[in-house]
């Protein structure tokens, strides 16, 4: 799959596409159907997919403390998107100069010469360009003058509950990671590679493996039971947190430590998936390393507890 860094980087050989946009946050059961459906309509005429994503997030370059939790980085959005049969992401950087386009501009540059798309599937409401004054409307009227049809998305539900990027937030906020599962189509998880820390697991018998977040905010927090793949062949049980580790008090934003039981290799540098299966508590602030040493033994007692170690 091949990806896009941003609209200067447009060539004569991405014109002519068919394509999607929005932020398609987790690449849930909903996203799928719209991504196959463009794939499908791709096949059809002839003509190669594209999803337009934005970086940041609008939301998150207008109201970065307000921004919802990201369920992906853009990393594992790039992956799920390739995994699915897309073939290019076009990334836009969202700037100051792009929030001021008008919403003509936005889809002359976007849609008409840069990518000479013949077929757009989008939701109907969609806001675009300066003061968000574009929408689904003005795009077929654009789409009747230049040449491409425009269609909305619909929203899918499974067993009656809506599939959504803000539900499952809700949902693993609540460490409901059953349903969550089935509104993603795969368990959730975090991927990323593992970084060099303050060692200071190490000093307290419980090594771990840190992985930086890439988003403003994670969607869930506490200490959780986890399968972890990537470290060794097959799955590696463990329990990682999510947070800012108060007790230490040295961090201004969260990542994500794991634990790895029956593990001693050194995998500094390695790319892991993290699937969350169990809470086992909310991170607290301790009276000192001792005490944390203390919950942490009895954490991954309650994880081995739950892989039957």
């Amino acid at each position: 799959m091949e990806l896009i860094r941003g609209i200067r980087h447009f060539r004569p050989e991405h014109r002519g596409c068919v394509a999607t946009i929005g932020a398609f946050d987790g690449v849930h059961l909903g996203h799928q159907a719209v991504l196959r459906q463009l794939i499908a309509k791709g096949v059809e005429m002839g003509l190669p997919s594209t999803v337009v994503l934005f970086e940041p997030l609008p939301r998150e370059f207008f109201s970065p403390n307000d921004a919802p939790a990201r369920l992906m980085s853009f990393r594992e959005k790039f992956d799920a998107l390739r995994d699915l049969g897309i073939d290019r992401v076009l990334r836009i950087r969202f700037t100051p100069e792009f929030r001021d386009m008008t919403a003509n501009e936005f889809i002359h540059t976007l849609f008409v010469a840069g990518l000479g798309v013949k077929y757009i599937v989008v939701g109907d409401d969609l806001r675009f360009g300066r003061n968000r004054s574009g929408d689904f409307e003005l795009l077929r009227k654009f789409g009747k003058v230049d040449g491409f049809e425009v269609v909305d998305t619909s929203t899918l539900k499974i067993t009656d509950e809506r599939v959504s990027s803000t539900r499952i937030r809700e949902v693993l906020a609540e460490a409901d990671f059953v349903l969550a599962e089935r509104l993603l189509g795969r368990p959730y998880s975090i991927f990323g590679r593992v970084m060099v820390g303050q060692q200071l697991g190490r000093t307290i018998g419980t090594p771990t493996a840190n992985v930086e977040l890439h988003r403003l905010r994670a969607p869930l927090s506490g200490v959780f039971a986890v399968e972890v793949y990537g470290a060794a062949d097959g799955m590696c049980p463990g329990v990682a947190n999510v947070g800012v580790r108060p007790t230490i008090g040295d961090l201004s934003k969260a990542i994500l430590e794991v634990h790895l039981l029956n593990f001693s290799q050194n995998i500094y540098g390695r790319k892991i998936r993290v699937v969350f299966r169990k809470k086992l508590r909310d991170e607290a602030k301790f009276d000192g390393l001792d005490a944390l040493q203390a919950q942490i033994a009895v954490d991954v007692e309650q994880a081995r507890s739950f892989f039957n170690l």
